[in-house]
């Protein structure tokens, strides 16, 4: 397996099992299937709110001896209604709790984005923070303890655009290591990739397949079909794959970590087996070129926050 390096020699799998939409009863299943597999990175979050069911199935790997902990790489995220300082270890701490984990291997600042506390999902603008009560430098420096109380070996953020990640370098000595975001050959991050690559930041891509089970809400009237695209589909006919192996194989060939979320054997093992493929120049370009930057996860559900969580302040 492909791994991301980083500075202190820790190695990062570079394909991990993503957790996003997998329900309760079936994301332990998931997990196991997954580790057995031969998978050593998966992808959590809070708000998932599946980590105490991927917490059973860790621990019940862990004293089968399918795998040690030390072996594994497991990824979480602070929520939005914790981004106070003395808010983030007490956060951390709830989910070391429930994946009944001494520590995490990264740990993210999910969107910078801040609730104002126990607020999951603001149903309007009252119940936001804005940046100024809940500044992201301030939040940032309360990651940085979670790495001094070795709650976390590294931290990073998600859903962050250049100069936000710009403005945690420049008010602190800790460069994130991480910025997970969505990203597939419908929007393929360049600048982003290149801006995060220049300062030695890994990308994580989320949604790398298109996230065609996401909530119908979500969704948006004649979006494109990431799966059904024919550059993608004549490619993966070439190599005898999937679209979704062509789609996973081309995010590790950019450098990319991925983390395709299925709670389907098959497909889990299937994803796994992308890793192996190769492309070669031709196909790389091809790929590179269908670039329609188009958002799945766009964001727009928290412009009831205001102007400074609108769509051109989060990705413009």
């Amino acid at each position: 397996m492909k791994t991301l390096k980083f500075k202190n020699g820790d190695q990062m799998p570079a394909l991990g099992l993503g957790t996003w939409k997998s329900e309760p009863g079936e994301v332990k299943k998931a997990v196991l299937t997954a580790i057995k597999e031969g998978y050593r990175h998966i992808d959590c979050a809070s708000i998932y709110q599946n980590e105490k069911e991927i917490g059973e199935a860790l621990n019940q790997a862990f004293k089968e001896g399918m795998v040690k902990r030390e072996d594994m790489w497991i990824t979480s995220k602070l929520w939005n209604d914790s981004h106070k300082k003395e808010q983030v270890i007490p956060a951390l701490e709830k989910t070391l709790e429930d994946l009944q984990l001494d520590y995490l291997d990264l740990y993210l600042i999910h969107w910078p984005v801040a609730f104002k506390p126990d607020v999951s999902f603001p149903e309007d603008a009252e119940g936001f923070l804005s940046l100024e009560d809940a500044p992201l430098t301030e939040t940032w420096k309360g990651m940085q303890k979670t790495v001094d109380n070795k709650l976390a070996r590294h931290i990073g953020v998600s859903n962050f655009k250049k100069e936000k990640i710009q403005q945690l370098i420049d008010n602190s000595d800790f460069v994130p290591e991480m910025n997970q975001v969505e990203m597939h050959p419908l929007l393929p991050q360049k600048e982003l990739v290149a801006y995060c690559h220049d300062r030695d930041i890994h990308l994580t891509a989320y949604s790398p397949l298109g996230s065609g089970d996401r909530s119908e809400q979500m969704k948006k009237d004649n979006e494109p079909t990431l799966l059904e695209n024919e550059v993608i589909n004549d490619i993966a006919e070439k190599h005898n794959v999937s679209p979704a192996q062509l789609l996973i194989s081309w995010q590790l060939h950019r450098g990319v970590v991925v983390i395709p979320k299925s709670t389907n054997s098959k497909r889990i093992q299937e994803n796994l087996n992308a890793a192996s493929i190769k492309l070669d120049n031709d196909d790389m370009e091809k790929i590179n070129g269908i670039d329609y930057n188009f958002r799945f996860i766009d964001g727009s559900f928290w412009e009831t926050g205001g102007k400074e969580y609108s769509q051109e302040a989060l990705w413009g």
